[in-house]
């Protein structure tokens, strides 16, 4: 008879699990071109770095007695506008020219933001605003074709963008505290200065960014020849389009639309791509805005009411609430953005109802005061921002991996939408909520809301 003897699996020195954990982490980044992965981490820092610097210089751009939420729908509406827009037509401009007119809009913006006096010299607010309003366009425009870039250069690509979108909230937060009160600098050196950032973005893509992916698409577009549709064909292939989605196999045929027929082929491109927008809905798009909708809700809307006696906590003013919630929920937002060569979360609503329990937990406790400490309150702000994080990266990397090739950029693009929409909509009941909130609480004898 044999003697065989059960092996006995051997527990592993902690030396023994770094190597594992080393070998699995090249193994994640194994193919990634260093130049693409820093051009888009750029890409995603400084399109969205504006935003927050915008929102964190909300008190001292229009002073206190108009409300912050004016300037967070300056900052969000056009952007919203331009993505619900600008998927079905900004195909037609090439990447270099676009990418030169968001950063002169920003740049722009940016100057007329700092460089109109300040409303305690008398400066318009108006114009102040019309600076966020530009400022907004080149983001909206920027989020929608750097995704849709990503299309050309692969999955660490969209890792680098979504983690450089999660640093902007940590560094523009944090920069402009610093350069306002450690540095002391005035709020208007601050925002001139700012208004430089956006040239990175030129640095970025005409020296970083390796050109070949676009050069080859480029090239293969020029001289592709497509078949022309039959005028007679037309509804019945965009229907059929429409009833077979955006899930197809690789490599399904599909119709295609001859750009070369002048207004008639241009209104079937749009309804081409109507179809498209509605076959994205319900798996991507949804689940997108209600995240956005929850955790900007709690963002501007219950967090200003999420307040403890300063007895209990280690604040000395009621004021350092709000930029800690703020600060907490960035860092999570960053680690959850960062996080897909790591981690995939592919049920997409599951994060999104998580979300939206957050959401009426903390309402809730607003409310009744049931929770005991402000750590928990730590904690929450920290996982609302990891769901929100996990929803908005994975989605685009959801669309990368199963929206077929011929669709994927244009989706990619189309379902920014979702983000701006639901901010603005957050940005709307918001406005709303929290006074409700604040009321509430003084009605119940704390008042803390008040006093900040």
């Amino acid at each position: 008879m044999n003697d065989r003897r059960m092996a006995i699996p051997l527990p592993m020195s902690p030396s023994s699990s770094w190597a594992m954990y080393r070998e699995r982490l090249r193994l994640s980044f194994s193919g990634a071109d260093p130049r693409t992965c820093v051009a888009f981490w750029l890409f995603g820092l400084i399109n969205n770095v504006l935003y927050v610097i915008i929102l964190s210089a909300a008190l001292d751009l229009v002073g206190p007695d108009v409300p912050k939420g004016v300037v967070l729908l300056a900052d969000v509406i056009p952007s919203f506008l331009t993505k619900l827009c600008a998927p079905y037509f900004i195909h037609l401009v090439p990447y270099p020219v676009r990418i030169v007119i968001f950063v002169a809009l920003s740049a722009l913006g940016m100057l007329l933001i700092a460089l109109t006096p300040s409303y305690t010299d008398g400066g318009s607010i108006g114009a102040k605003l019309a600076g966020v309003l530009l400022a907004s366009l080149s983001s909206g425009g920027g989020e929608l074709s750097f995704l849709g870039l990503v299309h050309y250069y692969g999955p660490f690509s969209l890792a680098a963008w979504g983690s450089g979108t999660g640093g902007a909230g940590l560094i523009g937060a944090g920069a402009y505290a610093i350069a306002t009160t450690s540095l002391g600098l005035s709020v208007q050196r601050t925002l001139l200065a700012s208004a430089c950032l956006p040239a990175v973005m030129l640095l970025s893509f005409f020296l970083i960014l390796p050109r070949g992916p676009l050069r080859l698409h480029a090239k293969k577009h020029d001289h592709a020849t497509s078949p022309v549709m039959d005028e007679e064909e037309d509804d019945d292939n965009i229907d059929d389009e429409q009833q077979r989605g955006l899930l197809s196999p690789p490599g399904a045929t599909k119709p295609v639309l001859d750009m070369r027929n002048g207004k008639h082929t241009t209104w079937l491109m749009f309804r081409h791509n109507l179809a498209r927008a509605r076959g994205l809905f319900l798996p991507y798009m949804l689940p997108l805005l209600i995240v956005y909708v929850a955790e900007y809700t709690i963002n501007q809307g219950v967090s200003p009411t999420l307040l403890f006696p300063l007895g209990e906590t280690l604040f000395k003013h009621f004021r350092a609430f709000y930029p800690t919630y703020n600060a907490i929920y960035q860092i999570g937002v960053f680690i959850s953005r960062s996080s897909t060569p790591f981690l995939r979360v592919h049920n997409l609503y599951l994060p999104s109802i998580l979300q939206v329990a957050n959401l009426v937990l903390l309402a809730l406790h607003a409310v009744f005061n049931f929770i005991p400490s402000i750590y928990i309150i730590f904690a929450v702000i920290f996982w609302e921002g990891l769901l929100g994080g996990l929803v908005y990266a994975n989605t685009f990397a959801e669309i990368s991996d199963h929206v077929t090739r011929e669709d994927r950029e244009f989706s990619l693009s189309a379902t920014t939408v979702s983000d701006s929409a639901g901010i603005c909509i957050a940005g709307f009941i918001s406005m709303g909520f929290e006074v409700w909130l604040c009321n509430w609480q003084v009605n119940h004898g704390r008042d803390f809301c008040k006093k900040l």
